[in-house]
């Protein structure tokens, strides 16, 4: 593996702008963008049709004194007029900040006059009304249109910024410089407001190759995935946007996270990046489908079961011909089945990250030929800190990246130095130093590390229950364990200065009406079954099974069933499904109360 200083070299004077005139260029022909239309036909652009849009939008911001050092704000879903807008920004020197499409109109106030855009860029008149409401506040802003035309109160549309005649992308290719500041992410406010995390082009570039590195793949031209989680969020722009930018993916844009399962039957994709949450929906649907079938279940079940051991050990090459055979027979009786229902028959790399994963979770999907294997980083390491594709360890998320150190602090904190490290937070210069020290990012979050360099999450240093009795205890870690119950298809474990450990558990919708008509139940209704006898047991019963891992301190003792699920970009789940602890605990403060009588 490259250490640092190589990298730095082999990226030295490039900008995503640069290395994205050099991709489109190169594959001009290939196609580079997809999307469906409201009829369900799809569309596309290749790289060259790419390339003449964003030298046109960037003469629209020269037009309308957008320049070097500024910044743009967008909001829009998954829509190829992002990766516009976007990268024409680089092209006279600005920097593009995207923001989440759940914000509310004082959110946009405070987000917008944090950055100082002067220009902005919607998708329709949804989003265009959050932003008249504060117009009038957003001292900056000069500028102010839409992606979809013919609506009122906007400045202008896309189609007009690209009705200008293109710049000479080759003069205006030297407008951005590596140091200067590619994009501002903000931190999802789970503890507070939104943080500006400034990454460089050096940092994204230096990420981007880093990644090529480290994930398994020997060409990556041409390569299918879908866009589909928020371009807000460091690990979408990252794979869909600044990756496709460098090494020439074929994107098709999915503009509602829930569509996923539809758009990856349709695309197949090669590459798949999911948060935890979407690979639980796709077990819980293959779950559900089998248990409405028991002669199936049964035998798919023994199948994993005896696949899980030979796959470990042909991750790691010591299996034997004999298990490999074992494992291809049952990959074609069963496995390949399920994996082409679900879209994936043509994966590659499946990531997991943003959240743990349970481990059980992921060896499931790596017994049934699903290559997936964790990622863990930040926003603030333009994305990622350890990864590995092959000799997958469950439960571990793997050795650092390629050029980056990680190491534990002495309180057992992870950091990490490298030229993925950002640059700082935005006119936050306390927070900056608090989280930079002495060159390395303190990652907040508690680890383990093993004899062959991998990684282990504990949890976030702030987020470690104490209980009563002073143990601190990791929710994260039984969360993980709760959401094996097949049942169970989201958790918040309680218990911070409280007698013992106890937990809120979200009935999972795909699996518990499967499972309720099988055994006979009288209703299928989640609220109803939360509170059926019947549900109740088996969750129970599987508590037990899953707290045998831990001690007695750190089990949990009581669960308290939901039938209303959490829904992410609400004020329970951040828009990539990670709890929001807090608003968690209030919204179910009376049920936690009563956990403890």
């Amino acid at each position: 593996m490259p250490t640092n200083d190589e990298l730095l070299d082999r990226v030295a004077g490039q900008t995503v702008a640069s290395r994205f005139l050099d991709t489109a260029r190169d594959l001009s022909e290939r196609v580079a963008l997809r999307w469906k239309t409201d009829d369900g036909a799809w569309h596309e652009w290749t790289f060259a049709d790419y390339l003449d849009r964003v030298a046109r939008v960037a003469s629209a911001y020269q037009a309308h004194g957008v320049g070097h050092g500024d910044r743009v704000v967008l909001m829009l879903r998954n829509l190829p007029e992002f990766h516009v807008l976007d990268m024409a920004a680089y092209f006279v020197g600005a920097t593009p900040v995207s923001i989440y499409n759940s914000s509310s109109s004082d959110q946009i106030d405070y987000l917008v006059n944090h950055c100082e855009a002067v220009f902005g860029m919607v998708e329709d008149d949804e989003y265009l009304a959050r932003f008249t409401q504060v117009r009038d506040q957003l001292t900056s802003l000069r500028t102010l249109g839409t992606v979809r035309d013919g609506i009122d109160g906007a400045d202008l549309s896309f189609a007009d910024l690209c009705a200008h005649d293109p710049i000479d992308l080759d003069e205006a290719i030297s407008t951005a410089r590596p140091e200067d500041l590619a994009t501002i992410i903000y931190t999802s406010g789970t503890t507070g407001p939104p943080k500006g995390v400034m990454l460089t082009h050096q940092n994204i570039m230096w990420t981007v190759e880093c990644l090529r590195e480290t994930i398994d793949l020997t060409d990556f031209v041409g390569k299918r995935l879908v866009s589909y989680l928020p371009m807000a969020h460091i690990a979408e722009r990252m794979t869909s946007h600044y990756q496709q930018s460098a090494l020439g993916f074929e994107v098709s844009c999915c503009p509602e996270p829930t569509l996923i399962a539809q758009y990856a039957g349709e695309v197949r994709p090669n590459i798949i990046f999911g948060v935890p949450r979407v690979w639980e929906k796709i077990y819980g649907g293959v779950t559900a489908a089998l248990s409405a079938d028991p002669e199936k279940a049964g035998p798919f079940n023994d199948a994993v079961e005896a696949a899980l051991p030979i796959v470990e050990k042909m991750d790691w090459g010591t299996a034997t011909d004999e298990e490999i055979a074992t494992w291809e027979f049952l990959d074609q009786v069963a496995f390949s089945t399920v994996r082409n229902l679900v879209g994936l028959d043509e994966v590659e790399v499946a990531i997991t990250g943003a959240a743990p994963i349970p481990g059980d979770l992921l060896a499931w999907f790596r017994a049934i030929g699903v290559p997936l294997s964790e990622i863990y980083g930040m926003s603030e390491s333009s994305g990622p800190m350890t990864y590995t594709a092959t000799r997958v360890k469950p439960g571990w998320v793997g050795p650092a990246v390629a050029g980056c150190e990680v190491k534990l602090a002495d309180d057992g904190e992870i950091i990490c130095r490298g030229g993925n490290v950002f640059a700082g937070y935005l006119n936050n210069p306390e927070a900056t130093e608090a989280t930079l020290i002495d060159g390395w990012l303190h990652s907040g979050d508690i680890g383990e590390i093993d004899d062959d360099g991998y990684y282990r999450i504990v949890d976030r240093k702030k987020e470690l229950i104490i209980t009563a009795g002073g143990k601190n205890v990791s929710p994260a870690n039984l969360e993980a364990a709760l959401k094996v119950i097949p049942l169970v298809g989201q958790a918040c474990a309680v218990g911070d200065q409280k007698p013992f450990i106890s937990a809120l558990v979200v009935l999972d919708p795909d699996v518990a009406p499967s499972w309720a008509a099988n055994e006979g139940l009288e209703t299928t209704d989640l609220a109803e079954l939360a509170d059926h006898p019947r549900v109740v047991e088996e969750i129970e019963r599987g508590l037990s099974e899953v707290m045998a891992q831990f001690n007695n301190a750190e089990r949990v003792k009581k669960v308290k069933i939901l039938g209303e699920e959490w829904l992410p970009d609400s004020e329970l789940l951040t828009p990539t499904s990670k709890l929001k602890r807090r608003g968690v605990l209030a919204r179910y403060a009376e049920e936690i109360d009563a956990l403890y009588g």
